[in-house]
């Protein structure tokens, strides 16, 4: 489709990654009254961009209308709480922060990392346009401003004098239409000789274990560190240390500085071995994408094929979890509650709401207790561990466990 250009470096954008064919926005959960109402379905197809390499989807909503009330919550899942506790004893330690410090994150969802850092004795700022999530994030006493992050809020930090000494951001790149304009925020609000500290799933990850299911219009971009290393050098910023996390199916965490920090002269072993991995997984060439699209059909059929056998066998299929990734990957399959009949959430807000598309309802964890399904379908498949530790007493009916990603997965 040579009218759609590529967001980084403006190339028309011909080579496609897969096509997953037409899906309502994965956190556009539904209401009862909604039901009666049609869904918008978009097109769901990233391209690869033959220059610079980015993978990414055209942005057909806007960022206020995506995230301006979002049904996310972070501080619901054990793993991520963990995990956020992890960073910031790590991040103080290493940066040596402390009360004369300033840490500021993007995208602060409802505080679960900041107030880490709060209970040491490190200030903090975090930044978060959801209002309904900002406020769980005032709340629980995390300073947090209800905003778009870009390059005028972060001539606004550094004109107040409130550059950060750490900027974090997880799991927000690849939530920005605007590359360009968040990147060079980045720069402005980072301190002369801060460290910026960014998490996102790593693209290398996604095509190697066929993580299709991370697809979906709020994803905008899929990330390798040879893009994002392009990305920063254009804005004055250089990555000088990357570490490969299990979170979200394989994550990157890279730290970056300005250009001009002597940092920026020293990149890691760490580093330099990545960028040899994901050259020589062909990141930079077309055979590196050519395989995905067949073996994304496979997974499906063998998922329908599974559901398919379950319901003439008279067996039960229920699922754990109503994330954006089981929305993409129910909607790509045609999957509704004629095989799945309901899904369970911990999450409040998701509760007594619809999974958009499937229309499957989302109850409550203990309705597996209360209806005893022959399976569990967990489709956040990266919190797998967690889930069934959390419903192991789904084994005291005989009960299973299974995955579809990145093979369909029965569990013992």
């Amino acid at each position: 489709m040579s009218h759609l250009t590529c967001r980084i470096c403006g190339s028309p954008l011909a080579l496609s990654l897969v096509d997953l064919g037409t899906s309502p926005l994965a956190n556009g959960y539904l209401r009862p009254e909604d039901l009666e109402r049609p869904e918008v379905h978009y097109p769901l197809h990233p391209r690869v961009c033959e220059s610079c390499w980015l993978v990414q989807l055209p942005a057909f909503e806007t960022p206020e209308a995506l995230f301006g009330h979002y049904l996310y919550f972070s501080s619901f899942s054990d793993a991520w709480l963990a995990h956020g506790r992890a960073l910031a004893t790590e991040a103080i330690r290493d940066f040596g922060l402390g009360s004369r410090s300033h840490v500021v994150e993007v995208a602060s969802n409802d505080g679960y990392l900041l107030q880490y850092f709060k209970e040491a004795g490190v200030p903090v700022l975090g930044i978060e346009p959801a209002a309904n999530v900002a406020q769980a994030a005032t709340d629980k006493g995390i300073p947090t401003l209800t905003r778009f992050f870009g390059a005028d809020l972060g001539e606004e930090l550094a004109q107040s004098g409130r550059q950060a000494d750490l900027l974090l951001g997880l799991n927000v790149l690849a939530h920005v239409p605007d590359l360009h304009d968040f990147t060079e925020g980045l720069r402005r609000a980072l301190a002369p000789r801060g460290t910026l500290v960014l998490e996102f799933p790593h693209l290398l990850e996604l095509i190697q274990g066929l993580q299709f299911d991370t697809i979906y219009h709020e994803h905008f971009s899929y990330l390798s560190l040879l893009v994002v290393e392009r990305l920063f050098a254009e804005h004055g910023l250089t990555v000088f240390d990357v570490q490969r996390l299990p979170t979200h199916g394989g994550s990157l965490r890279i730290h970056g500085c300005g250009s001009a920090d002597p940092r920026a002269a020293l990149p890691s072993e760490r580093l330099c071995l990545l960028r040899r991995l994901e050259r020589e997984a062909g990141l930079d060439r077309k055979e590196g994408y050519a395989r995905f699209q067949a073996q994304v059909w496979d997974l499906k059929n063998d998922l329908l094929a599974f559901l398919l056998d379950q319901k003439r066998a008279g067996r039960v299929v229920a699922a754990y979890g109503a994330p954006a990734k089981g929305n993409t990957f129910l909607n790509f399959a045609g999957i509704g509650p004629d095989l799945i009949p309901f899904t369970v959430d911990r999450s409040p807000h998701k509760q007594g709401r619809f999974l958009p598309g499937s229309r499957i309802p989302i109850l409550a964890p203990e309705a597996v207790a209360a209806r005893r399904p022959d399976f569990l379908l967990i489709l956040p498949w990266n919190l797998r561990e967690e889930i069934r530790e959390q419903m192991d007493h789904l084994r005291g009916w005989g009960g299973r466990f299974v995955t579809a990603v990145p093979r369909l997965e029965v569990l013992a």
